[in-house]
This record gives C-alpha cells, structure tokens and sequence, in this order.
C-alpha cells in the first residue's frame, strides 16, 4: 500500500476520517489482500478520482458502486475503462444519451479521463474490489469513507451537481444538503435497468446549470 497517493486537498479536507479506527483497519484489511490476492485497481490508480480531480476543482459528482473486477478495467473512475478495453454496457448507453441529448457521436473508447480534469468527479462507492470477485470489498470501510467524502463535499461546497443513477446512487441523497446543491436522478444505465436512462438529458441539465452559476459547462466530447 506504499504506492497509494491522494491529492493533498483532499488529505486536507478529510484528515478526521483518516484517522479513525474504521480507515486503519480498512489500510489493514487492503495490506493483507494485496499480499493474498490480486486487487483493483493497483495502488497508484485507488485514488484516480480524486487525483485527477482536486477538491477545489468539483463541479459535478457522479456516484458508481465498485470497480470493474476483470483484469485491467479498474482505473479509479467509475464507469470508465482503460483505452484498449470495449467500452462497458453501462458505458455505451450513457454514450447513446449523450447522442440524443447533445449530439455527441459515440466514443471509441471507456475513458472519461477527460471529465475528470474539468471537475466531474468520478466516484465509487467502493474503491477496490478482489480480482474476478464483484463487490468482494462491500462492508469493510470503504462505503463509510465514501459516504464522509459526499457529506464533506456537501458541506464545504456550494453549487454542485450530483449525478444519482440507479437505487444504490439515488440512497446517497440523503447525505446532499439540496438547499445548496443540485440532484438529479435516473435509473442505472446498465441495460439490465431497461427503461427510466435513456431520455434524462442529465448532460445538458448539468451544463445549463454550471452555466448559470458562471461556471464553465463540461465538454463531454470524448476524443
């Protein structure tokens, strides 16, 4: 675990959860797995999200669950893979309504790296996962230090736009303060979700609001 680095405004701002008894057992528990066992993503790629995207910078916050567990997907942003992987199912659909909602051609690839490096920061609830063992890493810290990083980010910001898609996203509402910050659900865009994605417009939703904050709206073009 000697290789895990988090940007130093965020070790600013969650300094308290750090040292509490949940994260030290958390550093245990990951400390004994990695020498048992294959974990993802590796070390320098846990805290991708919030490298890539430092706590002054947040605009947007969209929430996934865990990361992908097949070797080599997990990057530390949910819903994004690495460029030489096809892009996930869940992926694809996001695609098709970026299409429908600002005519935006499909990428050819799963890297949102280039949100991540305007402000949308790409958060699981869960950060690793055991190699081929989906949700492997459920219940042992990671949700609660999750949980404090929404209500901080609740907290100590203003203006904000929350992303829910699916029941395990939308359940983190609680967490938002709304009289600051802006909520806006759907239903997961896995396929398996069927219907309740497609036709949300969450992307142009989002962009007329950071607008008219005066913020810069995101440039969802993936190249």
């Amino acid at each position: 675990m000697a290789d895990v680095q988090i940007n130093e405004e965020w070790k600013t701002v969650l300094r308290e959860e750090f040292d509490k008894d949940y994260f030290e057992n958390l550093v245990a528990f990951l400390r004994k797995e990695t020498e048992r066992t294959t974990v993802y993503p590796p070390g320098p790629a846990i805290f991708n999200a919030f490298n890539n995207t430092p706590f002054s910078e947040v605009k947007v916050v969209i929430l996934g669950q865990d990361p992908y567990h097949n070797p080599g997907q997990a990057m530390g942003l949910c819903f994004s893979v690495p460029k030489e992987f096809r892009t996930p199912p869940s992926l694809r659909n996001v695609y098709k309504e970026l299409e429908s909602d600002l005519n935006i051609e499909p990428a050819s690839h799963g890297d949102l790296t280039h949100w991540s490096k305007q402000g949308v920061f790409l958060l699981n609830a869960i950060l690793t996962v055991e190699k081929n063992k989906p949700a492997s890493h459920r219940k042992k810290g990671w949700e609660q230090f999750t949980d404090a990083v929404i209500e901080t980010l609740s907290a100590k910001k203003e203006g904000l736009v929350f992303l829910l898609w699916g029941n395990y996203a939308k359940n983190k509402k609680k967490l938002i303060d709304e009289t600051k910050h802006h909520v806006l659900t759907a239903a997961h865009p896995s396929p398996l979700a069927r219907t309740g994605f497609l036709g949300c417009r969450h992307f142009s939703k989002t962009n007329d609001i950071l607008l008219k904050q005066g913020k810069q709206a995101i440039d969802w073009q993936l190249t």
